[in-house]
């Protein structure tokens, strides 16, 4: 891994137009641009110099680079020996594809703007080290801007859009590396191509795929559905909770429910299917079909095997344990950490809570979730007319619906605006 040497570092907004000269000390022209390869792992390397001649631009190999200073850029071939730029694919223009483009901070998952690139000498000759993501700061007509410390090249992601390094660029797994929540907030807040190469890296990972989904608002889901064909919507809801696919569902365009329907994967459609059966704005429209529940006569250690076994289900749906009578109706709750902390031999009928605190599937959705504020529930139980359970409303289900849509977007552009500042 290349190791650099902060102390000769070089800007590229200093060194952008400064004069190149050849070899014998005559001057070719101006630096236009920067080209590096990126490197998994490692600092992108400097392999070449676009260089302004007249109306033409020439490339000149980074081995042919003599001095690269804040001056001077000085080659070590004459004129004669360079060529015309043609950009192959895996190039990267520093200036072109990064310099006043957004980036992702990948330690905050929000997105930046690159105002300098800066550059260190390494042993294999250039690398790219390191980014200014603050906004300049005029202090007076002719002046430099306040200096802001550089921060690690490695702490951002590109989003160049230049189809030709796009695979390159997907090795480095910095986004599948965040959180499906963070990784939908930056889909939300990118732009069209941005988005498309955000979404063909999660992509590559279609459980990661459908989790970002389900974090999605419905405006942008919708909007990213209605790019794809009704089997690739059916691929990424047959991988979604049957709660949030029959959300997603109902709000494609009516003529396209049925069809993506279809194509769902059993048992998962015949769930969707009945969950479409509840109104959005009910116990029944915001529960889910995950939840563990067991004989009020199993154990303790019983329990803890079962949840130990439950590597499919939401872990949000295992806060809560559901214990049945004989004849398999609701008997009781007992919280996973009480159930770690009981007696491994004891029954879950002995130690669960028999004073139970349920919801209809037609219980209106405002007061479901104030019930489980005023119990301090981390689920909730849904149950038919029988008393059976048939699903369950955890914590985050209620305070997504209890909380405004655009409430984690309050004010985001001004505190963004002042970050950079």
């Amino acid at each position: 891994m290349t190791t650099a040497a902060p102390t000769a570092t070089q800007s590229l907004s200093t060194l952008l137009r400064q004069p190149v000269t050849d070899v014998d000390g005559h001057r070719m022209g101006t630096l236009a641009d920067l080209i590096v390869r990126l490197r998994h792992g490692d600092y992108p390397l400097l392999t070449g110099l676009v260089v302004a001649v007249g109306n033409t631009r020439v490339f000149v190999a980074a081995t042919n680079l003599a001095a690269l200073e804040s001056t001077r850029v000085q080659l070590a071939v004459s004129t004669g020996d360079v060529g015309e730029f043609r950009r192959r694919d895996g190039e990267v223009l520093l200036s072109e594809d990064v310099l006043g483009h957004r980036l992702i901070d990948v330690s905050r998952a929000a997105f930046v703007k690159a105002y300098d690139v800066h550059l260190t000498p390494v042993l294999d000759g250039w690398a790219a080290t390191g980014l200014d993501v603050h906004r300049r700061r005029w202090l007076s007509l002719g002046s430099r801007h306040a200096a802001h410390p550089q921060r690690d090249w490695k702490d951002f992601e590109p989003l160049i859009g230049h189809a030709g390094s796009a695979q390159i660029r997907a090795v480095t797994g910095r986004i599948p590396a965040l959180k499906p929540a963070q990784i939908a907030d930056i889909i939300e807040e990118a732009t069209g191509n941005e988005q498309n190469e955000l979404l063909a890296e999660v992509h590559k990972d279609p459980e990661l795929e459908a989790d970002v989904f389900e974090e999605l608002d419905e405006d942008s889901q919708s909007e990213l559905f209605r790019d794809r064909t009704d089997a690739e919507v059916a691929e990424v809801l047959g991988r979604m909770q049957a709660d949030d696919a029959a959300d997603a569902l109902m709000d494609l365009p009516q003529e396209r429910r049925s069809p993506v329907l279809d194509l769902l994967p059993e048992p998962h459609r015949a769930v969707v299917h009945r969950l479409l059966g509840y109104h959005g704005l009910t116990a029944g429209g915001l529960m889910g079909t995950d939840f563990l529940a067991l004989p009020s006569t199993a154990t303790i250690a019983d329990a803890l095997t079962a949840v130990r076994g439950a590597s499919l289900l939401q872990p949000q749906a295992l806060s809560v344990i559901y214990t049945l009578a004989p004849d398999g109706k609701l008997e009781g709750t007992l919280s996973l950490v009480h159930a770690v902390q009981a007696d491994p031999a004891t029954t879950l009928g002995e130690v669960a809570d028999h004073d139970l605190v349920c919801a209809s599937p037609g219980d209106d959705v405002i007061d479901v979730t104030t019930r489980m504020a005023d119990f301090n529930l981390l689920a909730m139980p849904v149950i038919a007319e029988d008393r059976r359970i048939i699903g369950s409303i955890t914590v985050d289900d209620a305070l997504e619906a209890a909380i405004p849509d655009d409430w984690s977007r309050r004010e985001s552009n001004h505190h963004e605006t002042g970050r950079e500042g």
